[in-house]
């Protein structure tokens, strides 16, 4: 099939790939403009174009992809479908009607849960058993297309958001190719999507990766997972920032009456902070302008008595 791909950071290009190994033709790549880099500020690719200037397949860089100079510059390359995946911004619906089969989107979730950005993270964080990849039909809604195809897959018990990130990149090439092949044979049927069992996610920020000790030691543990690698989560010691990377809850605690946030004690994986509900079990941190370690080799130069607070 003829294809324009949309698309920007990593998690696209392995679908972008996949879909050029497979023998599809991509007439145009579009994808978001170049963004200043670095202290000199150059200007930086995005994966996807970076991946089409190897490849020498156009690139298109719309400011604004709904502006009618952008929509003129999509008719000139021919394409049976437009492939979207991760690409950052909406689509008009004289663009969603431009191809023959239409728009389908390579969303990160099982919809229709998750809807939205960071599906990925979510799904850790909430402790979700499964996710998966859905390809979609695009409508002029956000993720409320009809579904396609769906392929699944189980979460590990310390699935990070980084890994759970290229299992699904993954997933998606395989799974566009799959449904582009069904597509072609008339072998896809669209399900409405059921929106009784819709849920929607929310941009992450930093702020959200300052851990709160009173919630239970379970939560905390999970959006530690779900923030890596970024915005990462965080408390702070004497002032400076520590990032935490890997940790693990622990049911029983003590510390009576010590506030939440404690350290309770120390040993040779770590040292346990009171929590609302157990304790947390920190393995690995980052000190404010240090290198990542793990927590035994950062007691060896750091002392932490009991009842010092976090936070």
């Amino acid at each position: 099939m003829k294809i324009i791909f949309m698309g920007t950071p990593d998690f696209a290009v392995g679908a972008l790939d996949a879909l050029y190994l497979a023998g599809h033709d991509i007439t145009a790549v579009v994808t978001q403009p170049d963004k200043a880099k670095g202290r000199g500020g150059r200007p930086a690719y995005s994966p996807v174009k970076a991946w089409a200037l190897e490849k020498k397949i156009p690139v298109l860089q719309p400011e604004r992809i709904r502006r009618p100079e952008a929509v003129a510059e999509l008719k000139r390359y021919p394409a049976d479908v437009f492939v979207v995946a991760a690409f950052g911004q909406i689509l008009s619906k004289e663009i969603l009607e431009m191809p023959a089969f239409g728009c389908l989107n390579i969303h990160a979730s099982l919809l229709p849960k998750y809807r939205g950005s960071s599906p990925i993270q979510w799904a850790v964080i909430n402790g979700e058993r499964k996710s998966g990849i859905t390809i979609m039909q695009m409508n002029e809604g956000v993720d409320t297309g009809d579904i396609l195809y769906q392929k699944e897959l189980i979460l590990d018990e310390k699935e990070t958001g980084a890994s759970l990130f290229h299992r699904l990149s993954a997933l998606g090439a395989e799974a566009i190719v799959e449904a582009l092949t069904l597509l072609q044979a008339g072998k896809l049927h669209p399900v409405p999507q059921k929106e009784e069992e819709a849920s929607h996610t929310v941009m992450l920020n930093k702020a959200m990766g300052r851990l709160d000790f009173s919630r239970p030691a379970a939560e905390l543990e999970r959006l530690v997972r779900g923030l890596d690698p970024w915005p990462s989560a965080y408390t702070f010691l004497e002032g400076k920032q520590l990032k935490i990377w890997d940790c693990a809850p622990e049911e029983t605690q003590t510390g009576g009456t010590q506030a939440f946030g404690s350290v309770l004690y120390t040993n040779q994986e770590g040292f346990a902070v009171k929590c609302g509900d157990g304790a947390l079990l920190i393995k690995e941190v980052q000190l404010e302008g240090k290198r990542r370690m793990s927590a035994h080799d950062f007691l060896l130069g750091k002392n932490l008595p009991s009842g010092t607070v976090l936070g």
